[in-house]
């Protein structure tokens, strides 16, 4: 969906906001992200007069995602939710170390994976997440603790950031 798309199509469980809204939460100014727009850089539709931007565009220009990126890395952690057979009282850590991480890929993870926990994950007041980076070092520790299911999918979240 771009903002060139000649029919708006909204998936019905997203949430959709308007240029003043999206605005607001990212403490803008409207004609800033008019401008996004218009360059090409937020995907957006426009309805009537006003143009509508989805959710997950939004969080995408936050963590400084493209759209797809951030839409696929999503997709495997709901994907990665929706195969746990059943939530258990057990509690997982682990610890993902990743070496040779740019710095800009270090922050945007840091962005990221808590964001993800907490606006899309079932139960994620249950998790905890920890991003540190070494910038000398170009490494990067991610520390998840959290149910079986719920560490899983944010495991494969970890694996989908790190490949893009």
């Amino acid at each position: 969906m771009s903002h060139s798309d000649p029919e708006p199509r909204f998936p019905m469980s997203e949430e959709v906001y308007t240029v003043e809204q999206f605005a607001e939460r990212l403490k803008l100014h409207p004609k800033t992200v008019l401008r996004f727009i218009k360059d090409g850089r937020l995907r957006a539709v426009k309805v009537g007069k006003s143009w509508r931007i989805l959710r997950t565009d939004m969080e995408a220009t936050m963590t400084g995602f493209s759209p797809e990126d951030y839409r696929g890395a999503v997709e495997a952690y709901r994907g990665a939710l929706e195969k746990r057979v059943a939530r258990s009282d057990a509690r997982v850590t682990s610890i993902v170390d990743l070496s040779g991480i740019a710095p800009d890929l270090a922050e945007r993870m840091a962005r990221m994976l808590p964001a993800a926990r907490a606006g899309r994950a079932a139960h994620a007041g249950d998790m905890t997440i920890e991003v540190i980076y070494d910038p000398p070092r170009r490494q990067l520790k991610v520390l998840i603790v959290g149910s079986s299911g719920d560490t899983s999918a944010m495991l494969k979240m970890v694996e989908a950031l790190a490949e893009s």
